[in-house]
């Protein structure tokens, strides 16, 4: 699958890499925030010291910036989708990913206000990976 770009987010990309000095593999633009899927290995490169690179990219672009570390496997892609939340197991049958969250708080921040957030990270998975949908149980 070919992922495309606009103007915009080209911007974003190119101001991101300026500022981090990471290699940016993608960025998604939900709503009130953009997510920067980094390639393997340079999510602490993305982040700098004391998350400084997250916080002038977000004074920058006005929008809360999140930053996903990319890995080839679906599981641990996932995890990384939804960190910092901590999961107890994440398992992948059929096309359908299981979310198993330690404790109900967890729960209800990994589903969100009318599911807003578990439909995010299905949107990010679902860009790399031909899963059906995302459940927490």
């Amino acid at each position: 699958m070919k992922i495309k770009f606009d103007m915009n987010i080209m911007k974003f990309i190119s101001m991101f890499e300026t500022i981090t000095h990471a290699s940016v593999k993608d960025c998604i633009q939900q709503d009130e925030r953009l997510v920067f899927i980094v390639n393997q290995g340079e999510i602490m490169k993305a982040i700098g010291k004391g998350g400084r690179n997250i916080k002038q990219m977000e004074r920058n672009v006005k929008k809360k910036v999140k930053v996903v570390e990319y890995n080839p496997d679906l599981i641990e892609f996932v995890k990384n989708v939804v960190a910092p939340l901590k999961t107890a197991d994440v398992s992948e049958d059929d096309g359908v990913v299981k979310i198993i969250p330690p404790d109900s708080q967890t729960r209800g921040m990994l589903i969100g206000r009318g599911a807003v957030n578990l439909r995010g990270f299905e949107d990010i998975v679902k860009r790399y990976f031909p899963i059906k949908e995302i459940k927490v149980v």
